[in-house]
């Protein structure tokens, strides 16, 4: 399987998974639990799958948020909402947004069709050194179609994700100067990931000084041909290392799902609940 294969695939499974952060109903479900604002029930309910952990546990897992951000929100998190309670409650609104928004097709019968391929690829894949992904794989028993096919597309996004972390840090970047790099290179507005990762302009301009010593950015704040090259290979080698999951999949069976998912893409998209460009760099659907 091409890497390539597995970027479309993820394409597909963050539009599903992003409802529960943009969603109204994952909003008044994070504030049905006590959770005080967007960014504690944001935290609270991607962090929820390992337990009551620290602020220094997300932000390690997390990696590209501004610490003080995270410590906003976790640990009081929990003194506000059991994680079990926020893991059961966020599928439970995830559902009920992919239901208000898929209606022809169903939601439901859109999940019938795409879940057991990706229950299948979240059983292949190997959890060593995937944190998100491994607490995320042990949410089970959910017995609702729709609940379970978001969990499987959130379980797959942060199998990707904990790779791309670990790819970064080998790299020897922080979780400004990724932003930084990658917005670069992309062309993308800066103060996207300033505002939704709580970096400040000082932060950004320190983070572009370091890069710029490593010879990744030029004078001119543009990328070098050796900042290209890394975040070209970064990027290449986060699709190759989220191939685990899909690899025992035929040919036949990576396109079926992308088929079936399509419909469900392109109707999320479509409703406005995600906005063009975004912080995850998902590029607009065409």
């Amino acid at each position: 399987m091409q890497p390539v294969v597995a970027r479309e695939l993820w394409h597909r499974l963050e539009v599903v998974n992003a409802v529960t952060y943009f969603g109204e109903e994952s909003r008044a479900a994070a504030a049905d639990l006590g959770l005080k604002g967007f960014w504690m029930g944001y935290f609270a309910f991607r962090a929820a799958p390992m337990g009551p952990v620290s602020a220094g546990v997300v932000e390690a897992t997390f990696f590209n948020f501004h610490p003080a951000r995270v410590r906003r929100a976790v640990p009081d998190a929990w003194r506000y909402a059991d994680p079990r309670d926020v893991v059961a409650n966020r599928s439970r609104a995830a559902a009920a947004s992919l239901r208000r928004i898929l209606t022809d097709p169903g939601a439901d019968h859109l999940a019938t069709r795409v879940l057991p391929l990706a229950d299948e690829a979240v059983a292949r894949a190997g959890a060593e050194g995937r944190p998100l992904f491994a607490a995320n794989r042990e949410v089970n028993g959910l017995v609702d179609a729709v609940e379970a096919l978001w969990q499987a597309a959130t379980t797959l996004r942060e199998h990707r994700g904990d790779g791309h972390v670990a790819l970064l840090t080998a790299a020897g970047l922080d979780g400004c100067e990724a932003h930084v790099l990658f917005a670069t290179a992309e062309g993308a507005p800066a103060p996207l990931y300033q505002q939704s990762r709580g970096w400040t302009p000082e932060d950004w301009d320190a983070a572009t000084a370091r890069l710029t010593e490593r010879g990744l950015i030029g004078g001119r704040g543009d990328i070098t041909a050796a900042g290209r090259d890394l975040h070209d290979e970064l990027e290449h080698e986060t699709d190759r290392l989220a191939i685990a999951p899909y690899a025992g999949l035929s040919a036949y069976r990576i396109e079926r799902l992308l088929a079936e998912i399509d419909p469900m893409v392109e109707t999320i998209a479509g409703a406005g609940e995600i906005t063009f460009p975004n912080p995850m760099g998902l590029p607009a659907r065409r």
